[in-house]
């Protein structure tokens, strides 16, 4: 690989204009395609396998009036101050109102307030539930404007309108303020590298890769429903990865300036050395990524897919683009003028770098260090313990907005259980009598301590599959309807099915969260298992060790754990939330602890693979242990320490996000990639090197047999090309052959 990409970094080099106008063909071509096609997005978890899906399948063959997988939304109708919907007057006009609806565009039906039972006691609040023809990915902006005209109608006639349902998508917009990881990015490397050019071009070609990316998911969106956060996350985790991958590629290639080769070799020799590295760290967070869609749920596999294709095209850009933009720059990104006297005192080694200080204090304390780190690692992580998983709805919507003041008007008109029915079905195709097995159903649903009321049986054509409406006393998020829904399902469908022989099952938007949240939970623990599993083999083919890998692995826990201790801190409960911008506690965002495994392994990874392959290099030149954690770190903790502010920057930039999802990846990320470069890479890695001493780099001559051997550093290559030029230099000049002319 080292050859391959040396030459490859020759050749974009040389070629340089042939390869931008090639990426600005390509860049065109995805441009064009996003921007003549029309896609959509969809955030409705569905998983394969489940009760509630099954139930879905079931309704959608018994009752295709019903629209069982359609779209759904729920039109609230308030009164002024002191009257009643009751009113003739506002009856009249609540029930112009649902005529209207009824006639929308792909509205199946709609359940009228005074005939269906959804009128409060007070007479204050009314709401309509609409059923769609489509699924909510295909339910279109006209229907979408019909609810809006509706409401808009309402609001004249002197009522408040809200609106709530998976039909009604709030509206995310990113801010602009988002770019301020950017700006902090661009700052950061013209400190780090007291250049401009040399700051610029990992900008550049991380903002030409992203676009390339984004452009491409929208095309592709045209083709497949995707998830409304694909695009966002393969934005921000795009972006941070291109300017890391570009920044590292750069640091190399003005060090090989610097050791006196000429532009076109320094590219080549950078491609093959950090080239190689970015490669295996692309590579291990495009496989964590692309893992997430084995877990069977869409919009992880949306996402997962997304933000990999991302990554992909961050490498692509890194390995071609930049080594033809590194042509255009030639020795100019060697000589900034914005270089402090600091900095130059260090590049003639008449000053040790901060990192290089950094590690002496480590080595000479890594008990205290170690112990200090691990334990506060530790405490952040004790709010972990409490996690809950939830999904996304009307209940964490931004308040204010129509989807939040329906939500809350419900809970305070009728109780908090009816923003949540649960759909009981009941299969009594196997039952002797099935109308007595639903009316059984009923009973055993009634007697429920939690349940406030339950519908009348409806039956499908042939009568042997019933429908029932089932409202909890609680919160559709609520601990205490998660054990309704598990009750029913176990004992109360147990003792159906043994008294009738009918099946009971529970679905709906409740059932079908709770069922997301269960399969996800459920997963975190063996894709944790499997991610770590293939750290270990990746990280013992790159450094040739047992301990080393251990190390990485235990490390990469605990910033995970510490991560998701202060995700829960902050968004579950509430600590620091106005600091943050969060309108709203809640549980945890249920693909977040699974999908921030997958990115957290991949960043790490990186971090490791950076700053140690350099400690390996240097001790298998002869170093002693303690030198070789030294050399390492004044040779890549600068970069690291850049490459690590710069994806805080991006990522905490998400943070400004109106989504709840995004956000709280966005702090996610933020805050793993603190712990595990700062803390773990950089205190706990060089502790650990410090007590282990030679056995860190032990491993047993069987597996040292086994294992191929992977040169991520491209240390091969180096050597090649230093034995090519000594014997280029030591071979003689023939002398001049003799003419006879004298």
């Amino acid at each position: 690989m080292a050859t391959f990409l040396y030459r490859l970094g020759r050749f974009s080099f040389r070629r340089r204009r042939l390869v931008l106008m090639l990426w600005i063909a390509v860049l065109a071509v995805v441009g064009i395609g996003a921007g003549s096609v029309s896609s959509s997005t969809s955030d409705a978890f569905a998983i394969p396998g489940t009760q509630s899906q099954k139930a879905l399948d079931l309704l959608e063959k018994e009752f295709p009036q019903a629209s069982a997988d359609g779209a759904t939304a729920r039109v609230v109708f308030e009164a002024p101050d002191g009257q009643k919907l009751t009113s003739a007057a506002h009856k009249a006009e609540v029930e112009s109102l649902v005529a209207d609806l009824k006639a929308a565009s792909q509205v199946a039906g709609v359940a009228d307030p005074y005939t269906g039972g959804t009128v409060s006691k007070d007479g204050s609040v009314a709401y309509a539930q609409v059923t769609y023809e489509v699924a909510q990915a295909d339910v279109t902006d006209a229907a979408r404007d019909d609810l809006k005209h509706v409401a808009e109608q309402g609001e004249r006639a002197g009522l408040a309108v809200s609106m709530g349902g998976t039909a009604v998508t709030e509206e995310a917009h990113q801010s602009a303020t988002e770019l301020i990881g950017i700006v902090i990015a661009a700052l950061v490397m013209v400190i780090t590298f007291g250049s401009l050019v040399a700051a610029g071009l990992p900008l550049l070609t991380a903002l030409f890769g992203v676009v390339a990316a984004i452009c491409g998911i929208s095309v592709a969106g045209a083709f497949i429903d995707l998830s409304s956060s694909t695009s966002t996350l393969a934005l921000m985790l795009g972006l941070a990865v291109a300017i890391d991958y570009a920044l590292f590629i750069v640091s190399r290639y003005r060090g090989e300036l610097r050791e006196g080769h000429a532009p076109e070799e320094a590219a080549g020799r950078a491609l093959g050395t950090a080239g190689s590295a970015v490669v295996f760290a692309g590579l291990t967070v495009v496989i964590a990524l692309a893992g997430l869609s084995v877990i069977g749920i869409k919009v992880l596999s949306d996402i997962g897919l997304g933000a990999a294709f991302a990554v992909v095209v961050a490498v692509v850009i890194a390995l071609t683009l930049l080594p033809a933009m590194l042509g255009f720059a030639g020795t100019r990104i060697t000589t900034g003028k914005l270089k402090t006297r600091r900095m130059r005192a260090i590049e003639r080694e008449e000053h040790e770098p901060m990192g290089v200080r950094w590690s002496r204090f480590v080595l000479r304390n890594p008990v205290k260090v170690l112990g200090v780190s691990v334990a506060g690692l530790l405490l952040l992580a004790v709010p972990a313990l409490s996690l809950q998983l939830g999904m996304p709805g009307d209940a964490t919507a931004t308040p204010g907005s129509t989807q939040r003041t329906a939500y809350d008007t419900i809970t305070d008109g009728f109780g908090p259980g009816y923003n949540g029915p649960l759909t009981v079905v009941v299969d009594a195709r196997a039952s002797a009598d099935p109308k007595a097995a639903a009316q059984d159903a009923v009973t055993l649903l009634g007697d429920l301590p939690d349940i406030t009321s339950v519908s009348p049986a409806t039956f499908n054509k042939t009568g042997d599959v019933a429908l029932i409406r089932a409202v909890p006393g609680s919160s559709p998020t609520s601990q205490d309807t998660v054990d309704l829904v598990s009750g029913i399902r176990d004992r109360g469908a147990a003792a159906l099915h043994e008294d009738t022989g009918a099946e009971l099952m529970v679905t709906g938007t409740t059932a079908l969260n709770i069922d997301v949240s269960g399969k996800l939970n459920d997963a975190l623990l063996p894709y944790l298992c499997v991610v770590v599993g293939l750290a270990l083999v990746l990280l013992m083919l790159v450094f040739r060790s047992i301990l080393v890998p251990l190390k990485a692995a235990a490390g990469f826990l605990l910033s995970v754990l510490a991560t998701l201790g202060v995700v829960v801190a902050v968004f579950q409960w509430g600590w620091l939330a106005d600091v943050f911008g969060i309108d709203q506690t809640g549980p945890i965002v249920s693909v977040l602890p699974i999908f921030m495994v997958g990115v957290v392994f991949g960043l790490a990874m990186d971090y490791q693979v950076f700053l140690v392959t350099r400690m390996r290099e240097e001790y298998v030149h002869g170093a002693e242990p303690r030198e070789a954690v030294i050399a390492g770190f004044r040779h890549g903790a600068r970069v690291v320490t850049a490459a690590a502010v710069i994806m805080i920057s991006v990522f905490a930039g998400f943070l400004l996000s109106d989504t709840v999802l995004v956000k709280s990846i966005g702090l996610g990320l933020a805050a793993a990639v603190l712990f595990d470069a700062f803390v773990v890479r950089m205190t706990i890695v060089p502790a650990v090197m410090a007590l282990l001493g030679r056995r860190a780099w032990a491993l047993p001559r069987r597996l040292d047999r086994l294992l191929p051997n992977v040169d991520v550093e491209g240390e091969k290559l180096r050597h090649l090309l230093e034995k090519d030029t000594e014997e280029t230099e030591g071979e003689e000049v023939p002398e001049p052959v003799p003419t006879g002319k004298g």
